[in-house]
């Protein structure tokens, strides 16, 4: 069944049906497609064109055709046409009605934004759920105390917590980037036509609030081409997906031997056909992995807009393929990540040492010299001297005493032994977002206020 065919002599040939089909992909945007022709049949009965029976037969059959399974046999060119030639199965001539004064074009757009706002909502449940779980392993094990990092080299010590605070972060930039992308695809079409705006005196508001979007587009050629929607939901997904590979490179790392600050739970791990010592970190490997399929859909979509000229062109077709891969990929992998996060078990004791015996130390003795007037780089050279010395002579930090400390070198003094135990360090910095022990605390609060507002949100 095609909704168009009085121009032409002769019907398509079988390799453009195939080539240009879409029902195989495009099948998740029935309930979609359903619900928008539902609101458009309650506006052509307002407007005289259906009557009351009409629109309740129509909206009723609609209804049943959402609940259908799926029918693997179907031929139909994509979704819209299943749902047209299924409703005209069911009651014949009226369905005839509910395409007057639609657009295909509109039609998609509408689908595909309703689709998106609710993957947007079920993905927003996804992050509230890893970032809950973050605060979980921050309240079990929060102030252990390991490196920090830079250039891969252990730099200053910090607390767990204060290290999983810095994802959590990341993770709240998603939330809110998929919650701008909400409000980008909140806009409803309905009622622009194929480009110039609809012939009948529909009101599109009205048509808007119908079917629960906060307001209308504002130019029907705009609403036909765009799909700045679209790709503001990919933007959000590789980003989520970016943040979730820098978590899993981060675990990979510090859960394998040369670390053992963690260990992560059999359940997300695997082993080896051939080598049986081994806990492969697959989950963690897997995230990484799917973040460049992910990162991949958003370059896809970019490209294919970028010389598009308006309006609607059959390009835009493509949009959807890419749309629902990162939907599907981002979904799964912050649910992984969740598991993994609850499974994983941290390493007090190779956390610690790993802080106490690499100098980590170094830049709050410098600080501490620095606050007690010396210079700043007079402060620096007497520091990385000190750990050129231990390095020489095989010393630990804490294996200068104070009084070696100050036969070292003048400028320091007693006290400042204290600060080369890593957790004395960590203390050092009580600043809003420092690792401080009470610095974290206050984070952590304030991260669950966070995510109960996060949970809270109604799109």
């Amino acid at each position: 069944m095609k909704l168009w065919g009085g121009r032409f002599e002769k019907g398509p040939s079988e390799v453009f049906e195939r080539f240009s089909g879409s029902l195989h992909y495009d099948r998740r945007l029935l309930a979609a497609d359903v619900q928008g022709s539902q609101a458009f049949a309650r506006e052509l009965e307002r407007a005289g064109i259906l009557t009351a029976a009409e629109r309740e037969q129509i909206c009723a059959a609609l209804g049943e055709i959402a609940a259908e399974p799926a029918d693997p046999t179907a031929s139909d060119e994509d979704i819209h046409t299943l749902v047209i030639r299924r409703l005209k199965e069911k009651i014949g001539a009226p369905a005839d009605k509910i395409h007057t004064g639609r657009s295909r074009n509109e039609q998609v757009s509408l689908d595909f934004r309703l689709c998106i706002r609710e993957t947007i909502r079920a993905l927003r449940l996804r992050l509230a759920d890893l970032m809950e779980a973050l605060l979980e392993s921050a309240a079990r094990d929060g102030e252990v105390v390991l490196p920090g990092y830079t250039h891969t080299r252990r730099a200053q010590p910090v607390l767990w917590g204060h290290y999983l605070l810095a994802h959590f972060e990341m993770l709240g930039r998603d939330a809110t980037r998929f919650e701008q992308a909400y409000r980008t695809a909140d806009l409803s079409p309905l009622g622009s036509g194929a480009l110039a705006g609809s012939g009948f005196p529909f009101d599109r508001e009205r048509m808007a609030r119908d079917l629960g979007f906060s307001g209308i587009t504002r130019n029907s050629l705009d609403a036909a081409g765009d799909r700045d929607f679209a790709l503001d939901f990919l933007y959000a997904a590789a980003m989520t997906m970016l943040h979730l590979s820098r978590l899993a490179e981060d675990w990979i790392l510090y859960s394998g031997e040369e670390f053992g600050f963690l260990e992560l739970g059999d359940e997300v791990t695997s082993g080896s056909s051939l080598m049986p010592q081994k806990k492969n970190p697959d989950s963690l490997e897997l995230i990484r992995g799917k973040t460049g399929r992910v990162a991949g859909c958003l370059q896809a979509l970019l490209i294919t807009m970028k010389g598009l000229p308006l309006t609607y062109n059959r390009d835009m077709q493509e949009d959807k393929e890419a749309v629902f891969e990162a939907a599907d990929q981002t979904e799964a992998s912050l649910e992984m990540a969740a598991v993994v996060m609850r499974s994983a078990r941290l390493n007090r004791a190779r956390s610690e040492a790993a802080a106490e015996q690499s100098w980590t130390q170094a830049t709050e003795l410098a600080e501490a010299l620095a606050s007690r007037g010396v210079d700043a780089r007079r402060a620096h050279e007497l520091v990385g001297r000190l750990v050129l010395e231990s390095q020489r002579l095989g010393r630990q930090p804490r294996d200068w005493t104070p009084e070696a400390l100050t036969a070292f070198a003048p400028e320091f003094d007693a006290t400042m032994a204290e600060l080369l135990d890593a957790r004395r360090a960590v203390e050092n910095h009580a600043v809003p977002g420092g690792t401080a022990p009470s610095m974290v605390r206050q984070a952590l609060d304030e991260a669950r206020r966070r995510l109960e507002q996060l949970r809270a949100a109604r799109l």
